[in-house]
């Protein structure tokens, strides 16, 4: 990795395409490593900080892809997001291992990741390989993909089942 880099301040992680364009083409001219992971993060808990952390530690520079709103109710159904997008964009960007955090309305990341190019794609090991949106279009500049794994007795469905009382699985 890279010498230690100086982290923006929350609010300026979290950019649009234009912003990341600019803050990608920064961190590349310093030779940085770019890591793409994508996800809903609805109610952050200690799973995906373990995993975002993880994912980190692929490179130097951490991107986030966050489903919007419409994003997550088209993928998980009409009573999510609990969380709205601003609030979860907040959040992810306030944790130290990330370095930006962009939404996306497409129900899969493809097209921000054609824009990213990231050096390293990752995604949880729960996703078969050859079932990674983008690993195809990574590999072919150059790029490598990586499934981290999760922990298990951490999800936002368990949780959500939890506080609706309902018995946890």
């Amino acid at each position: 990795m890279a010498s230690e880099m100086v982290r923006l301040p929350t609010a300026r992680k979290i950019v649009d395409l234009g912003g990341l364009r600019v803050l990608l083409d920064k961190y590349r001219s310093e030779g940085r490593t770019i890591v793409f992971t994508n996800g809903c993060f609805d109610i952050l808990h200690a799973g995906h900080v373990d995993y975002l952390e993880r994912a980190a530690d692929l490179g130097d520079v951490l991107v986030v892809g966050l489903n919007s709103d419409r994003s997550v109710r088209s993928i998980k159904g009409p009573s999510r997001p609990v969380v709205p997008q601003e609030q979860r964009a907040r959040v992810l960007a306030a944790l130290a291992c990330v370095d930006a955090v962009v939404c996306f309305d497409e129900p899969d990341p493809l097209q921000l990741i054609l824009e990213v190019r990231p050096d390293a794609l990752v995604k949880g090991a729960d996703w078969p390989l050859d079932r990674i949106i983008g690993r195809n279009e990574v590999e072919s500049h150059g790029g490598r993909v990586e499934r981290i794994p999760l922990i298990e007795t951490v999800s936002t469905s368990s949780i959500i089942e939890k506080i609706r009382g309902l018995p946890v699985s």
